[in-house]
């Protein structure tokens, strides 16, 4: 029988309570591998990829120590005391109490389990849609490689979770108001969370604002009277919803000055065509190609499917589809909307051709298939015990606990990756007691932070934000030894310049007799001026 779209599907007779806690569904095992993996295995060092991890777990234990939110720069020298919008402090917050507690061990632990929290949700709701896990298993693991671009130990991740629980509650209340229509009033609630937690918080405006706009085609357009008149109805609690979705991001320690403050970065041309994740994807790589894999679907399963979507959903495609192509940050949400809105369309469609020619052997072939797919779809979601997660998860509380140890065995030592971030030249720095006037790059910033603070000041890291344009674009001067960049340099009464050796300005530096080699390795050299300048 086919899924509707619109209809969750009921699990079967269910099997005794003990076999149901004790055995794990798909999800339990898509949670448990993806969790045990990140935290212990293979793909615990892509968390640490990014040097922004260091600012935020060292802002979190400021606010820790200080009990106050920064309204002030504090990690540059250059810009020190200038006004600063750490709009992602509660995160900043957790991050420094899980260093204090178990040093980075513990936040990679977080950024594992919010990971795995996230696809085993994609998984278990978007089945619970259609029925069918065969077509869902495929679509969760292209989502899966696709958002693999992100997998970072940063709040981002808080985001992704944020809008399938929106997704969720909206899309209920679409298809069934009568059963969701007060959950709606749990979204402002989660917003006050959200808007101090990520930037992304925008998305739920916008994913409220996309069922706002269905219900109100389908006021104006579907259905007979009666429908139209439920669609008005779901219009003005969408509406009201929200209105207090907005009036929640005002809770926050900048109030509406965020707001601006955000308008102006988002809206900032230079750094959207110059910012390497805010340009859209480039499609040689595994994870590009992965959402590649996904919008092709997603144009085959348009064009055969015969009912007609909702406006909501065609809204909520259009949206994913766009995002993801203008910038590569945004591909790991538009692959799990795309994903939750899809997978009732191949169910259905799928189906359908299945029972179109019974006689031919294709169709044979894809009704065993959808009868099997229904049968295991049916069997994982009768069960609801997730022990297997609840036991992964309690693993890596004591590991993370006991200093990534399990008994003898050492099965977590998280930090930054020495071969590309430059561990050593840190070490020179401190040891050489420099506290400030060190040129570096953005990338390193948050690490050298991480390693230095409170006892160094970097000149740039990658809160560009908050260091603005024109500053940014004699940064890059300097970077790149366009003309001009000695006087920015001495603008800023740089005497060191840590930079890595095979780049443009370590090679210019190595030919100027008024600069000195005083460290090198493989990943940072240290140059030095010959005649310091006060």
């Amino acid at each position: 029988m086919t899924a509707h779209p619109e209809t969750a599907v009921q699990p079967a007779a269910a099997h005794p309570s003990a076999l149901r806690f004790l055995m794990p569904s798909v999800s339990d095992i898509v949670f448990t591998v993806l969790f045990l993996t990140l935290a212990f295995g293979s793909l615990a060092p892509r968390l640490l990829g990014d040097a922004d991890t260091g600012w935020h777990i060292v802002n979190g234990e400021r606010i820790l120590e200080t009990r106050t939110v920064p309204h002030t720069d504090p990690f540059s020298y250059t810009l020190a005391g200038q006004p600063w919008y750490a709009w992602e402090w509660l995160y900043d917050v957790l991050a420094g109490e899980l260093q204090r507690r178990a040093g980075m061990n513990g936040v990679v632990l977080l950024s594992a389990l919010l990971i795995a929290l996230v696809f085993a949700t994609l998984f278990r709701w978007t089945l619970a849609r259609t029925g069918r896990l065969l077509s869902v298993a495929g679509l969760l693991v292209l989502s899966l490689m696709a958002s693999s671009i992100h997998f970072l130990a940063r709040p981002h991740l808080a985001s992704w979770l944020l809008v399938l629980v929106f997704w969720r509650i909206l899309d209920d209340y679409v298809s069934r108001p009568g059963e969701a229509q007060y959950r709606l009033l749990g979204l402002p609630l989660l917003m006050l969370l959200w808007v101090n937690v990520h930037g992304g918080f925008l998305l739920g405006l916008v994913l409220a604002g996309i069922y706002l706009l269905g219900e109100a085609w389908r006021a104006r357009f579907d259905g007979d009277s009666q429908e139209r008149a439920e669609a008005k109805l779901r219009m003005r609690w969408l509406g009201g919803t929200l209105l207090l979705l907005f009036l929640a991001t005002l809770v926050n320690p900048y109030g509406l000055s965020l707001w601006t403050h955000i308008y102006r970065y988002l809206s900032n041309r230079y750094f959207m065509d110059h910012i390497q994740e805010f340009l859209s994807p480039n499609f040689h790589g595994a994870a590009e190609k992965s959402f590649a894999a996904i919008l092709l679907i997603c144009v085959a399963a348009l064009a055969l499917h015969c009912r007609k979507l909702t406006p909501a959903r065609l809204l909520l495609i259009l949206f994913s589809v766009y995002s993801g192509l203008y910038a590569a940050r945004n591909i790991p949400f538009a692959a799990m909307l795309l994903t939750v809105t899809l997978a009732p369309i191949i169910a259905e469609t799928l189906a359908g051709a299945a029972r179109a020619i019974p006689s031919v052997p294709a169709s044979r072939l894809l009704a065993r298939l959808d009868a099997f797919s229904a049968h295991m779809g049916s069997m994982e979601l009768r069960f609801r015990g997730h022990a297997l997660p609840c036991l992964a998860v309690a693993l890596g509380i004591w590991v993370g606990a006991h200093h990534g140890r399990l008994g003898a065995r050492q099965l977590m030592s998280a930090e930054f990756n020495p071969a590309k971030f430059p561990a050593g030249a840190a070490n020179y720095l401190a040891n050489s007691g420099i506290r400030q006037q060190v040129f570096s790059p953005d990338s390193w910033g948050g690490f050298l932070i991480y390693r230095l603070y409170p006892n160094f000041r970097v000149y740039m890291d990658d809160r560009h934000d908050f260091y603005g344009e024109q500053f940014v674009k004699d940064y890059v001067k300097v970077r790149d030894v366009e003309p001009g960049w000695q006087e920015v340099l001495a603008r800023w009464k740089v005497n060191y310049v840590l930079i890595k050796p095979a780049s443009a300005l370590a090679n210019t530096l190595e030919e100027m007799p008024e600069w000195r080699t005083a460290y090198r390795d493989n990943v940072g050299v240290v140059f030095v001026r010959v005649r310091p300048l006060p």
